[in-house]
């Protein structure tokens, strides 16, 4: 997990965030002016919870409306504004002592749609194998700053934190990154004479980011539901309890053709998921 502190990745560098003063020009009064900038509109994911799996990569697309006075200039080369997400056990710590941290490895990019508004754009690439934790599943928050140099060159003698402008904006709603879901259903015997017994088996899992595998998920209801042939409507027959190991097992009478599925609603860390039907012919 790439942890914030006082740096930030930037085309893949790192520079000190504008807020930090060097030691050789720290002053305790010196400090940044408040930049007038705003945040609105902060949208991540397209408005959709991340579902995360343990392999490969997920890209999260950010946007934002950035609104500023007309003394700031977003065009300036150092300029940069950016939206974080961040994860704290407790929803009241602030996002400075978050436990985790999620960014980009660029700048927000903003194209002025005003002499005041920009409308901002920016992606965060999530690698689950290297990224996420199973303790940091569930709700995130987002954090939006801007930081305005004008012209100060921190490793500069004649360095003037007083003139840099800085903006934050913290405890923004963001989304749930939830363990990815795998359910199955097998439904036997196939074919299967009417009024006998069929005997419905599944299993539900979960990504696993600690190890980078699946494993069962225990004591979850699952419903179990039944489409005959030819409709397009599912009924729910019954809802069963997964084991120890996340196993799904139950029986039921065959009436008439039709499709047998379980479906998973979903739980605060964890996707929901529907398995695909299994068929069964009834003669």
């Amino acid at each position: 997990m790439r942890i914030r502190a006082t740096v930030v990745a930037v085309s893949g560098g790192l520079v000190l965030s504008a807020v930090a003063v060097p030691a050789a020009h720290a002053d305790d009064a010196a400090k940044p002016y408040a930049l007038d900038v705003s945040f609105s509109n902060v949208r991540i994911n397209n408005g959709k919870s991340i579902v995360a799996g343990t392999t490969g990569t997920l890209t999260v697309p950010i946007t934002y409306t950035l609104t500023h006075g007309a003394d700031v200039d977003i065009a300036a080369e150092d300029f940069f504004t950016d939206v974080e997400l961040y994860y704290v056990a407790s929803q009241d710590v602030p996002q400075g002592d978050a436990d985790y941290t999620l960014f980009g490895d660029d700048w927000a990019h903003c194209t002025a749609t005003s002499a005041t508004v920009a409308k901002c754009t920016q992606s965060i690439v999530i690698h689950p194998a290297l990224d996420l934790f199973n303790a940091t599943a569930g709700k995130w928050k987002a954090y939006a700053y801007a930081r305005a140099l004008n012209g100060q060159d921190m490793g500069s003698d004649d360095y003037d934190v007083t003139k840099v402008g800085v903006v934050e904006k913290e405890s923004l709603p963001g989304p749930n990154l939830l363990r990815q879901s795998k359910l199955s259903v097998n439904a036997t015997p196939e074919p299967v004479k009417k009024g006998k017994t069929i005997t419905v088996t599944g299993k539900l899992t979960r990504a696993n980011w600690d190890g980078g595998n699946y494993t069962g998920y225990a004591g979850q209801p699952v419903k179990l539901q039944f489409r005959k042939n030819g409709t397009s409507t599912y009924t729910t027959l019954k809802t069963v309890k997964t084991t120890t190991k996340g196993d799904l097992k139950t029986t039921v009478k065959a009436n008439v053709d039709g499709y047998f599925r379980y479906v998973f609603a979903g739980t605060a860390t964890t996707a929901a998921l529907g398995a695909v039907p299994d068929f069964v012919d009834v003669k």
